[in-house]
């Protein structure tokens, strides 16, 4: 059965989505949630039919928060609320002057993009919404007349595959997500979160730090949410696992001069539903100075209430904290309150029978891959290892809460440059770590001295394959780079290598130029990157990755080029490549291992068709002279 659309004749030339239409397919993906009770029920209607001149965002900021329908996705509407604090993010997540409804050039399309593994990728969507009785059945915003959050929501149900597959997530991923920052989880009730496989021979670091410890000043500019895993005295109805964001952090005085910490809470429901002392009409506010309640009370919009430090102790058992970050894409660390203004990241895999070495309870542990953090000054480091989500449905087994993660881990050993060995240093406790975990990223915040240190992320399970993108943010220079075997620093006749990667994508119209038999070759992405160090012999090499399933790979390749002594403005079609990688291959990578002279190079990615779309990862992997 299909829901309910239009005939194409009834679009009058307005963007129709092919890869996300609205009908059934779009809604559901396993039917296992409530979400199908709306089978037969669901018609899809644009802003513009569902009421009268329709905005992105309302002219009252306080009307642009989002709230909750019928879809269990309490947990992006926290990360959404996040947007509202930080107009730098909301301009990236959605990108400001899209055409809207009354303007000339508005044809129904919207534009939101998305942080995922270490890039923003962009998602195009129709604005065709899933309706109910011609009312929003899914989030809105406040105003009835606003659909930012509407937009957003099917645009990342899109990229998750259907509305359905946002039923039930983590805040700390949707905040990821929403602004590329780092997010951690912390338990107010003392127990470990969530379920962690056990590794005999790992000891968890903790963060070092809870809620109450971050000044007020981080309060207000982190994005905070608080979740409940069971019905809460004080909020009744909220039965199992629902997150809220926190608003606003204040200390007052009562009459009698205690000081008390109070925290104003927004449920995305849209109702208050709080039955505490600093309820709207509780007793708490008979202690402060009637000027001090009504000012406090002024401040709550609907589905807002206060409650003290207390009380969001007992009621919540979760919270969930982003990182600050600065329009300059610095976070700021909640643990000190520095800004991390160094920042690496490398992406790599696990495969089986070659890196998929499993936790240091197996002898294969060692064969995990392994990087090379270079600390130049004692500073603090932010580590975190991200694990690539798979948007398949579950196993058969395995629970919906960690069916599409596996257990990570991330190790650090601090090492001596002349007197490395792995074996050795692998059968040491390690420096600092956190234990397997079923999050999709782990974090590991610390303070390192200078020196090498080797980096090991591991699944718990020997064999488990899977992507993962390593990251560090750092208040001192720091440097990463792969561990190739050998190690770079055991043999130091044999020099040491650097690695590193950049993110691009060919867009159809603007840089899917194909090969170098079309004349468009010279809109294709262009990557500079220079080679300062030539011992002899091979010193470079190159690979191209294409993320797209294997099933519908593009055939590959790149050119790498001169750039001329003064010359900033290379034209490919009038030079020869120093070096090729063709022919082009239906290949997931493609890679060349080659001799280049120090100087400037740039390197052209391709499909060997022209107007193929594709997100791309390209490494470069160069000889280093310490």
């Amino acid at each position: 059965q299909r829901c309910p659309r239009r005939t194409d004749n009834e679009h009058h030339g307005m963007f129709v989505d092919p890869d996300f239409p609205a009908e059934e397919s779009s809604l559901f993906c396993d039917y296992t949630t409530p979400l199908p009770k709306l089978l037969g029920d669901v018609t899809w209607l644009r802003p513009q039919e569902i009421c009268k001149q329709p905005q992105l965002f309302p002219d009252d900021p306080v009307e642009a928060h989002p709230k909750q329908g019928i879809l269990g996705d309490c947990w992006l509407l926290c990360a959404c609320s996040m947007l509202l604090k930080n107009q730098h993010l909301l301009n990236k997540v959605f990108p400001p002057e899209q055409p809207l409804w009354g303007d000339r050039v508005y044809h129904g399309e919207f534009r939101v993009q998305f942080w995922q593994n270490g890039r923003w990728i962009e998602v195009r969507v129709d604005d065709q919404l899933p309706c109910v009785n011609d009312t929003l059945c899914f989030s809105r915003c406040q105003s009835p007349r606003a659909f930012w959050v509407a937009l957003l929501e099917k645009a990342y149900a899109k990229l998750h595959g259907s509305y359905e597959r946002l039923w039930a997530g983590q805040v700390c991923e949707a905040v990821v997500d929403l602004s590329g920052t780092i997010a951690v989880r912390w338990s107010l009730k003392g127990a470990e979160s969530p379920q962690q496989p056990k590794d005999s021979q790992t000891q968890h670091t903790p963060n070092g730090m809870r809620l109450s410890e971050l000044s007020l000043e981080l309060k207000e500019r982190c994005a905070i949410s608080c979740c409940v895993h069971s019905a809460p005295t004080g909020i009744p109805e909220l039965g199992q696992y629902h997150a809220m964001s926190v608003m606003e952090w204040t200390n007052v005085t009562t009459t009698t001069g205690e000081q008390v910490e109070l925290i104003r809470i927004r449920n995305p429901w849209g109702r208050r539903s709080w039955n505490g002392v600093w309820r709207e009409s509780g007793s708490g506010w008979a202690s402060l100075e009637p000027s001090c309640s009504q000012a406090l009370l002024g401040r709550t919009a609907e589905g807002e209430f206060w409650m003290d430090e207390t009380e969001f102790q007992q009621e919540f058992d979760e919270v969930t904290v982003g990182c600050p970050l600065s329009e300059t894409g610095h976070l700021q660390s909640i643990y000190t309150g520095s800004y991390l203004t160094h920042s690496h990241q490398i992406g790599g895999r696990w495969v089986k029978g070659h890196s998929a070495g499993g936790c240091r309870n197996n002898n294969t542990f060692s064969i995990n891959p392994k990087f090379w953090l270079k600390v130049c000054e004692r500073g603090e480091v932010l580590l975190s290892l991200l694990q690539y989500g798979h948007p398949e449905p579950p196993a058969e087994g395995r629970t919906q809460q960690h069916s599409h993660l596996q257990a990570i881990a991330l190790h650090v050993w601090k090492v001596e440059k002349k007197h490395f060995n792995l074996m050795r240093t692998l059968n040491k406790p390690p420096l600092v770590s956190h234990t397997h975990a079923y999050n999709r990223e782990v974090v590991v915040p610390t303070h390192l001295n200078p020196g090498f240190y080797l980096l090991v992320p591991s699944t718990f399970l020997q064999g488990a394959e899977g992507r993962f993108l390593l990251r560090v943010h750092s208040s001192c220079s720091t440097s990463l780079s792969v561990m190739k075997s050998p190690p770079p620093l055991q043999h130091c006749s044999e020099g040491e290598w650097e690695t590193l990667s950049s993110h691009g994508c060919w867009s159809v119209g603007s840089t899917a130029g194909g090969s170098r038999n079309f004349t468009t070759h010279g809109l294709n992405p262009r990557i500079p990157f220079t080679v300062t160090y030539d011992p002899g012999g091979n010193n470079v090499k190159v690979t191209l990755c294409q993320n797209r399933p294997e099933n519908s790979l593009h055939a590959i390749g790149f050119h790498i080029y001169k750039v001329p002594d003064g010359d900033s403005l290379l034209s490919p079609g009038a030079m020869s490549p120093v070096v090729s990688c063709v022919p082009h291959a239906h290949s997931q990578e493609v890679s060349v291992f080659c001799h280049l002279q120090p100087g400037k190079y740039i390197i052209i990615p391709s499909t060997y068709q022209p107007e193929l779309s594709a997100h791309f990862t390209l490494t470069f992997t160069c000889r280093i002279n310490r």
